[in-house]
């Protein structure tokens, strides 16, 4: 397994060690993210906690590389504010672009 500089490989993943790798995410990392998580978690039982938290946190990952920012931490913006039909791209992870067919 291949792992961040940043992130000591582990005995057992951890939810600091997922939370390491997914909280800097941006949409333009967010897949390579994704697949770093995957590596973390992918030998973890079906049943395992960690497996099933980090599972969410990828498909986390999977909306933000649809979107323009995380906004966890903050309202979603009204789409009503002034301006808002000039940035087209204003989505965050909770409501991505949709994905694209072709």
């Amino acid at each position: 397994m291949t792992y961040s500089r940043y992130v000591p490989p582990v005995a057992e993943p951890t939810k600091e060690a997922i939370d390491e790798l997914v909280g800097p995410a941006t949409p333009h990392f967010a897949y390579q993210l994704r697949a770093r998580v995957r590596e973390l978690i992918m030998d973890l039982p079906e049943s395992d906690p960690m497996r099933r938290y980090g599972e969410e946190k990828m498909e986390l990952l999977d909306r933000l590389g649809h979107a323009s920012s995380k906004a966890e931490d903050s309202p979603a913006e009204s789409r009503a504010r002034p301006g808002w039909e000039r940035l087209p791209s204003a989505a965050p992870a909770s409501a991505p672009l949709p994905h694209r067919t072709a």
